[in-house]
């Protein structure tokens, strides 16, 4: 904006602020495309409302000046819309930006400030350009084999492209993979804290958060419904769930276990199937002996055994933790009893666990024994698990890495392409061509129009799709923009 705001103010008006700052960007070179003004004052309260109240004076009492200027209000997240429309974002990095503004933990910050660079809207753009050229290939063989002579036969020319596609199916479902991983990052680690009643989960819990954010008591089944706490742990949001013991019910036992009770563990073991990873808390048993002798012993209830064999370990990441070590007397050795958990792996009564069994007492760290056991051994090896869990796969480092912060809409696109990807080679696969052109000429337009739709699908991820696609996006997006600005 080349005018001075002073021409346009009716009156003289008294000094608002003697060290502000006023900066002017022309366009096109600014953060949204358009001539941009700042004006930088002293952050009071009293000096920004006297400035937002002269700024409207601007425009005087001269219609056509009104006009001209137009001074209102923007909209929530009207500066980065028109940055969009004029080029400077596309859509992964508006995506991106919302992202940074609703991070909370130095992994989501990461993440969101991966995909604002336009890594990932470039790889989309390549991989767009590989099916265009694919499809562009099959549409010449169509309409122009009976009139020009090719170097490769039709059946020669299939073949090339369908290698080329198989290449770029690969790279697609490996972006795929990292955007799920994304999602952990983004969205939060789930992890359920599975056991029986009182093996000390609500206490672990406790230790976790470093609050009573859980009930803890003696008496047994004091949880009943599930408990979410959310925690940021060395840069990863963790959701937490404290979920209600789980025990065997055998006939003779209905009437103490109560309707809420089984509701409660028809609920945990719910929470337990859906959960990223599921830590198996199991209590040390002290002998029963009234002279204390015997050995302790450590039990897996029935139904804490089953929850965990339903688990899908393809999904999900078993974590056992033995609780109340503390409980152990002089003479007893914690590896007894992790060798006796391991066997119970190994028999394949309970599922494998990525991580090795750990040894906690929620009593007080005294009791540890060892420097490997204890709450913080347990949270560093959660961490390290997490690592893994969200770790990129991929030859590019940068680029694989980037597509952690594909968000969820891009992964369902990615996933669109990778479908109708598949669809084409199914086509090529089912019918291979034959130099008889004509036999086969409607099986060659099915494939060509299925890589016409792969490629809709990635244009759709940066914006240049239908236009229907783009507003709902932007419209969902630009909620998180509520901050409002003065738009000339």
């Amino acid at each position: 904006m080349s005018q001075n705001l002073s021409e346009f103010v009716p009156c003289a008006v008294e000094v608002l602020d003697t060290g502000a700052l006023v900066l002017s960007f022309p366009a096109p070179y600014t953060a949204t495309g358009e001539d941009i003004l700042e004006l930088h004052v002293h952050g009071g309260n009293a000096v920004v409302k006297g400035l937002l109240s002269v700024i409207p004076l601007a425009a005087g009492s001269d219609s056509i000046r009104s006009q001209a200027l137009n001074i209102r209000y923007a909209e929530p997240g009207e500066f980065t819309r028109r940055a969009f429309y004029n080029n400077r974002l596309d859509l992964t990095q508006v995506e991106a930006l919302g992202d940074i503004l609703t991070a909370e933990t130095e992994q989501q910050r990461r993440i969101a400030v991966k995909g604002s660079s336009n890594v990932l809207a470039r790889q989309y753009e390549s991989w767009r350009q590989q099916l265009l050229d694919a499809r562009g290939e099959l549409e010449a063989l169509i309409d122009f084999s009976e009139d020009q002579h090719f170097d490769e036969s039709p059946s020669r020319l299939i073949g090339s492209v369908t290698e080329q596609i198989v290449d770029l199916k690969a790279k697609l479902q490996a972006s795929i993979e990292n955007a799920s991983r994304g999602e952990l990052l983004r969205n939060g680690i789930a992890i359920a804290l599975v056991g029986a009643p009182n093996a000390g989960k609500s206490s672990l819990l406790n230790c976790i958060v470093g609050r009573e954010a859980a009930i803890v008591s003696n008496e047994a089944g004091t949880t009943r419904d599930v408990i979410d706490v959310g925690v940021d742990l060395e840069g990863f949001y963790c959701k937490f769930a404290d979920l209600a013991g789980l025990r065997e019910t055998f006939p003779n036992q209905e009437a103490t276990i109560g309707s809420i009770e089984q509701e409660g563990m028809r609920r945990a073991r719910e929470r337990a199937l859906v959960a990223d990873v599921v830590v198996a808390v199991l209590a040390i048993n002290p002998p029963c002996n009234s002279n204390g002798s015997g050995k302790s012993t450590i039990t897996v209830d029935p139904e804490v055994a089953a929850t965990l064999r339903l688990c899908d370990t393809e999904k999900q990441a078993v974590v056992y933790v033995i609780n109340k070590i503390d409980l152990l007397k002089p003479n007893e050795h914690m590896q007894t009893l992790r060798g006796l958990l391991e066997k119970k792996i190994s028999d394949g009564d309970l599922p494998p666990s990525p991580l090795p069994i750990s040894a906690i007492s929620c009593m007080t760290d005294q009791h540890t024994r060892r420097s490997s056991d204890g709450v913080q051994h347990l949270l560093e090896s959660l961490s390290v698990l997490f690592r893994d869990l969200t770790a990129t796969s991929g030859v590019d480092s940068a680029t694989w890495e980037s597509s952690l912060g594909a968000t969820e809409r891009q992964r369902l696109l990615l996933k669109q392409c990778l479908n109708d990807i598949q669809r084409f080679l199914d086509q090529a696969h089912q019918h291979p061509i034959d130099e008889e052109l004509e036999t086969e000429s409607a099986d060659i337009v099915l494939a060509a129009e299925s890589l016409r739709s792969a490629a809709n699908a990635l244009a759709r991820m940066t914006g240049a799709g239908e236009v229907a696609n783009v507003e709902e996006v932007l419209g969902v997006v630009f909620e998180k923009f509520s901050h409002p600005f003065i738009d000339l």
